[in-house]
């Protein structure tokens, strides 16, 4: 882990192999995940989540009277279910945020549809009523008075007793990012005075938390500009850090969602860019600070943004979200370690999961995991509540719940062949301490059977004092097995007959029935071995079918890869393709504009030749006139002159002297 967690990847390891060996409430707790457990009626291990689905650490104590997670409404569902509430229920409204403590959803402010909310509303989950968190003033440091401002679009963290608001578009608006505390227990908010580089204001980012250390990443700024910034804020100094990264990291965004994985992986995935929305898959590994995009298998999720996410273990619950033209209701699932999609449920199109800017936060048991969503927009804003709860089904947790399952279905995973070998060539003294041990876990102080049973395999009675959680496991379901093997030589009617029997009878009798019943025990040993033996080639069989198909299926993921490279082809054939009808429209607009210009001109050209031609006309009309007259003035000369003629010739000729 990187320097800034104050521990290392070592302390982590050996921090969890302590709580999860001692007892869950008395044991020392892993400086990563101090864990409190709560104890149930039934027995049941039930842990809190926040909406970026990391185990949230408890600090308070819950009474198992009061807190009845396990009645009708929080049975295994099919789909989204709306349930009834109680009490002062909360406006309508979209936008808003909710996160976990214990048994109680804490809503925190939102669109009503008309202007933005500042109240806090509590649902407590073990009796399904609402209360509204009394409005408090308080003092901060510097002495000022205030309270927590309108917002939308802000995210709510849990931290111990504590929900910690960060971000969001508020009223009225700032230009850093606020960081508010609301004690669930005083119900009073108080205003944490930053200090260091603190981030611009902004909203539908989104911020996961590591022990005391809240991380920020993306959103959208006040102008609209989408952001793709991370930065870290330690709780406890109430200082932001921008935090330096290697690697090609995720497009600026918004309305995504991101999940942190054992307080070492963050994963973000979908949410709008500039010009569309995303269905991609991020990580960014602390321990090296490099991020890398995720290749994922299953299903290939549409691009969404507004969605909501809870992680739960090593699975990512997704639900809604949507782009501009369509919603999506689904429930998806990521396996963050196999990197796998798939759906979990398709809920009706009145589900809440369909709206736009709901909520969701988890529970998670030990055998199953409970979603609850609230609110959102569809036509209007709603104020349903609405649970799925689903069954866990990793191979751990379904075992324990289920100790009578068909183990054959996890041979690869847990092989207990082998060692179910050795019990039936175990001595009396080994079988003796083995029933002993089965008969009464308590004998040898507070020693488990599994151990027990490391002893009784090892031939010692110390055993490793260092067993790794999987190897653990893997002994309790043995001893379990050993224990339904070994009960016909143990139940107690089978002793009572056998000493009845040394009563009444003699002790050649007595050797005869007891030589009897050992050569039915080692035929039976020897039916078991066969089986086993028939067991083992079926398992061989099965492994080979397996390798099969594990090729089978490594040629399809060949044939597939192949084919998304010809997918990729296309795709970018498509974009020259729509390059070129880009550039194929911009020059028809172009010609276009050029035939409108011509057409103008040519029709202005017309017009002045139409007046040329007119005027042509009128100096045609003008110089015929002047022809006209210049023929008359022409024929007035004619006659002149031959006027003038006549009179010359009339004329006297002059005499000569």
């Amino acid at each position: 882990m990187p320097k800034m967690f104050g521990f290392s990847r070592r302390k982590m390891k050996l921090g969890r192999l302590k709580s999860h060996q001692g007892d869950s409430l008395h044991a020392p707790r892993s400086p990563v995940r101090p864990v409190k457990r709560l104890s149930q009626s039934n027995g049941e291990n039930l842990i809190a989540t926040s909406v970026s689905g990391r185990i949230d650490e408890l600090e308070c104590q819950y009474s198992s009277g009061t807190s009845d997670y396990n009645g009708p409404v929080f049975d295994h569902t099919d789909n989204w279910t709306v349930i009834s509430t109680e009490g002062d229920r909360p406006a309508p409204r979209f936008s808003h945020a909710a996160a976990m403590i214990g048994s109680k959803m804490v809503v925190v402010g939102g669109d009503s549809g008309h202007h933005l909310l500042d109240d806090t509303r509590i649902l407590s989950l073990d009796k399904l009523t609402w209360a509204l968190a009394s409005p408090k003033i308080y003092l901060s440091p510097s002495g000022r008075s205030s309270k927590i401002p309108a917002c939308k679009g802000h995210c709510l963290v849990p931290w111990r007793k504590t929900i910690i608001l960060v971000g969001g578009k508020t009223e009225p608006s700032s230009e850093r990012v606020s960081v508010w505390s609301f004690d669930v227990e005083t119900e009073c908010w108080s205003r944490l005075e930053a200090k260091g580089e603190i981030p611009s204001a902004r909203s539908g980012h989104t911020v996961t938390r590591a022990g005391q250390h809240l991380f920020l990443f993306g959103g959208e700024n006040s102008k609209g500009k989408k952001l793709n910034d991370l930065h870290m804020f330690d709780l406890k100094s109430s200082t932001w850090l921008p935090l330096r990264y290697k690697g090609t990291g995720p497009s600026s965004r918004s309305n995504h969602v991101a999940a942190l994985h054992e307080d070492r992986n963050l994963f973000i995935f979908g949410g709008h860019s500039k010009s569309k929305t995303l269905n991609d898959l991020y990580s960014l590994d602390f321990e090296t600070m490099v991020w890398s995009r995720i290749k994922t298998r299953g299903i290939h999720p549409s691009p969404r943004a507004g969605c909501c996410g809870a992680l739960c273990g090593n699975k990512w619950y997704i639900s809604g979200g949507g782009s501009k033209k369509k919603r999506h209701a689904e429930t998806i699932v990521l396996d963050v370690v196999r990197f796998e999609w798939s759906e979990c449920v398709t809920p009706p199109g009145s589900s809440i999961t369909s709206n736009k800017g709901f909520s969701m936060v988890s529970l998670c048991q030990r055998d199953r995991v409970v979603l609850v969503a609230f609110g959102g927009n569809r036509k209007e804003p709603s104020d349903k509540v609405e649970i799925l709860a689903q069954f866990q089904n990793d191979h751990a947790m379904s075992w324990r719940s289920a100790p009578d399952t068909d183990r054959s279905s996890y041979q690869d995973e847990y092989p207990l062949s082998n060692k179910v070998t050795r019990l039936y060539s175990f001595d009396s003294v080994a079988r003796h301490s083995l029933a002993s041990a089965v008969q009464d876990p308590e004998a040898s102080g507070r020693r488990s059977f599994s151990d027990t049973l490391v002893e009784v395999a090892n031939g010692s009675g110390s055993g490793n004092g260092s067993v790794s959680l999987r190897k653990q496991f893997s002994q309790e379901e043995e001893s379990n097995l050993a224990q339904k093997l070994l009960r016909p030589v143990d139940d107690e009617k089978i002793r009572g007959s056998f000493q009845e029997k040394v009563r009444v009878s003699n002790p050649s009798e007595v050797y005869q029935s007891h030589d009897a019943k050992i050569t039915n025990l080692i035929k039976r040993n020897h039916l078991l071995e066969e089986q086993l033996q028939a067991l083992l080639e079926s398992k061989e069989t099965v492994e080979k079918d397996f390798n099969v198909t594990v090729k089978a299926k490594e040629e399809v993921e060949r044939r597939l890869e192949e084919a998304l490279k010809e997918v990729q082809l296309l795709k970018e054939k498509v974009s020259g393709l729509e390059l070129a009808q880009e550039e194929a429209n911009s020059l028809s607009n172009s010609v276009h504009s050029d035939n409108v210009r011509l057409e103008h001109q040519v029709a202005y050209l017309k017009a002045v030749l139409d007046g040329t031609w007119k005027e042509l006309d009128t100096t045609r009309r003008v110089l015929s006139g002047e022809r006209t007259r210049a023929m008359q003035l022409q024929n007035e000369l004619y006659h002149i002159k031959h006027r003038y003629q006549t009179m010359e010739n009339r004329a006297p000729t002059p005499r000569k002297h």
